[in-house]
């Protein structure tokens, strides 16, 4: 009975063993989309967006709306949730599976002038910051850490992580790296654009310290040493090689792109800074402003600019003069501004990888800041997956395009924690 008994179970077992491979063999196999198809390529796109944390380096939402006198006031709910104002909002991000974008405390350089103004204006705007999250926590929560980025992301919720755009709000205190790391800031570009009380700027002549100054030196160390990402876009030349002999971890650009496209662009990383980024570990993250992406719409924008003023100055009126609106709109009637396009975007990216490969390249969009420059494909943050569609047409895989999205960033930021955290 016993050998029998046995005989029957495993007759059993082997049974089940042959329905479970029967239904392993009939199931559909994992959708595989047709990337030669416009149509399949962008679903698909979109089907990633959605998968993956999508990071960017900077959106200059804070500043605008501080610009526009933002309250929190119940008939101000559109913004940020909802509105036809400005490059980014709650609907729009999560339609474009944007999850992580840093929100840049920005601080005008005109702002150094008068001790105080400048970190006064960074408490304004963080301020500001934590208080959309507090009035809207289904939606938003405020990320210190880049741990917090990955569980506000499974809750299905938008992270907004913070960095100052400007060291100034600073000042002279060294403390005040600290204090704000405390705050949430998670990095600190050095400057913007004049040269402050750190570091010269890409877009001054001035060259007040030709690179890092004394206390430049010292800010980098103490950044370093509280967990906050040194931010190197805006800063010159000089500057940036400076940091790099002396940070003890990788830094990034927020909101830079190449200097391939846009010769003579110091603002913009050029061939060698992004091989030194590599040695670093750091990550250059791509800026969607066309003039950031193509020398071409650069000077013909500078030249309408030029034509423009030119018309004013011959009519005897100022721009905020009344007399000038149906002037101004003939203007620009007759003289459309020209605009780049997302597959210049992908063109920087693809100059990143193959300078210094695809862990050094990122999406800082400056989405809020870059006004109407804004590419073709690119023009708010709904429009991500155009990018990632773009970037599959160009031979990218999954994991290429996850490391682009977020991955590249996070380990940047996970590697400062961790240094600081054995401090």
């Amino acid at each position: 009975m016993r050998i029998s008994h046995l005989l029957f179970i495993l007759a059993i077992f082997s049974a089940m063993s042959c329905k479970s491979k029967k239904m392993l063999s009939t199931e559909k196999p994992p959708y595989m989309p047709n990337l030669n198809a416009d149509e399949e390529r962008l679903k698909y796109a979109n089907e990633l967006a959605h998968r993956f944390i999508i990071t960017d380096g900077h959106v200059d939402l804070p500043y605008r709306l501080r610009v526009m006198n933002f309250r929190f006031e119940k008939e101000m709910i559109g913004i940020p949730i909802e509105s036809d104002k400005g490059d980014f909002d709650y609907v729009r991000a999560k339609k474009g599976g944007l999850d992580a974008p840093f929100m840049s405390i920005y601080i005008p350089a005109k702002f150094q002038k008068e001790p105080g103004e400048s970190r006064n204006l960074a408490d304004t705007l963080i301020n500001m910051v934590t208080g959309i999250c507090d009035e809207h926590p289904d939606k938003f929560e405020v990320a210190h850490w880049a741990s917090d980025v990955e569980r506000i992301f499974k809750a299905g919720k938008i992270a907004l992580p913070m960095g100052m755009e400007n060291g100034s709000g600073l000042e002279d205190k060294l403390s005040n790296v600290a204090y704000f790391k405390k705050r949430g800031i998670s990095y600190i570009t050095l400057t913007h654009s004049k040269d402050n009380l750190i570091c010269d700027s890409s877009y001054d002549t001035t060259r007040t310290w030709n690179g890092l100054s004394p206390y430049g030196a010292q800010v980098v160390k103490e950044m370093n040493k509280q967990g906050i990402m040194v931010d190197i876009s805006h800063v010159s030349d000089s500057t940036f090689y400076q940091v790099l002999k002396l940070t003890d971890i990788p830094v990034i650009a927020s909101h830079s792109s190449t200097r391939k496209y846009t010769p003579g662009f110091e603002r913009n990383m050029n061939d060698d800074m992004i091989r030194h980024l590599k040695k670093n570990g750091g990550v250059i993250m791509i800026n969607f402003g066309s003039t950031f992406l193509d020398k071409e719409v650069s000077d013909q924008r500078t030249e309408l600019r030029n034509k423009f003023h030119e018309m004013l100055n011959k009519a005897g009126l100022k721009g905020d003069d009344p007399a000038a609106k149906p002037l101004i709109e003939k203007f620009q009637k007759d003289n459309p501004p020209s605009f780049s396009d997302v597959k210049m975007v992908a063109n920087h990216i693809d100059h990143v990888v193959a300078l210094a490969g695809v862990n050094h390249v990122g999406f800082g969009s400056d989405y809020d800041g870059v006004g109407d420059s804004l590419p073709v494909g690119l023009k708010d943050v709904s429009q991500f997956p155009n990018l990632i569609a773009e970037l599959l047409k160009r031979g990218y895989s999954e994991s290429d395009i996850e490391k682009i999205c977020s991955g590249n960033l996070m380990r940047v930021w996970k590697t400062v924690e961790a240094y600081a955290k054995k401090q």
